[in-house]
């Protein structure tokens, strides 16, 4: 029986990169996966999923207006394969709430298990909406650790302006890497942003 997995960090714990070994794992063994990632992020290139370490795979586009349902029913009518063995969701706070409820019914229906990776929280320590259903909805929850400059588990991000300085309001999504954001842990998240 398929299940939804959530994997969920905060930045730089390797979601990517454990993503594109889950596909490389399926893929080893003969199975269809299809990747997924969110279209506002393509600073890797458009359609591609990329992890810091160097790793890449192509990939499906999203945005909040896609159906999921409809997108995956197109794949698998011009698809060779005879069925899609795993979905692997990058990036997986941008999702919406309608898009979280298509995925669980991709699993429940189509017997076809879903592996999302996103941030748990924003750089205000607030759940994104993809991330809030994933962590509501999923089977199974896997948190993957990174760490604070203190040696804590970092599950906070701190977003900087482009002087260093914490950033405390603002728009929930802005695309950013180790230039823009830095992962801490709350007792250092608490003094720079509460």
């Amino acid at each position: 029986m398929a299940q939804l997995y959530f994997y969920y960090s905060a930045m730089n714990a390797g979601k990517s990169t454990t993503l594109l070994q889950s596909a490389y794992n399926y893929r080893e063994r003969g199975m269809q996966v299809e990747i997924f990632t969110a279209r506002l992020d393509d600073r890797y290139g458009i359609g591609k999923v990329s992890s810091r370490i160097g790793l890449q795979a192509e990939a499906h586009l999203y945005s909040p207006e896609t159906n999921l349902l409809d997108l995956l029913g197109n794949i698998q009518k011009t698809d060779s394969h005879p069925g899609i063995d795993c979905i692997l969701i990058d990036e997986a706070q941008f999702l919406t709430k309608e898009q979280v409820k298509q995925i669980t019914h991709i699993v429940d229906e189509f017997d076809i298990p879903v592996l999302a990776y996103g941030l748990r929280t924003d750089f205000q320590g607030e759940t994104f909406q993809g991330s809030h259903y994933l962590l509501a909805w999923a089977d199974k929850l896997v948190e993957l650790k990174t760490v604070c400059h203190c040696g804590r588990k970092a599950n906070f991000v701190v977003r900087r302006d482009s002087s260093g300085h914490p950033i405390r309001d603002g728009e929930q999504v802005q695309v950013g890497g180790n230039d823009s954001y830095e992962s801490m842990c709350r007792k250092h998240f608490r003094e720079l942003i509460w």
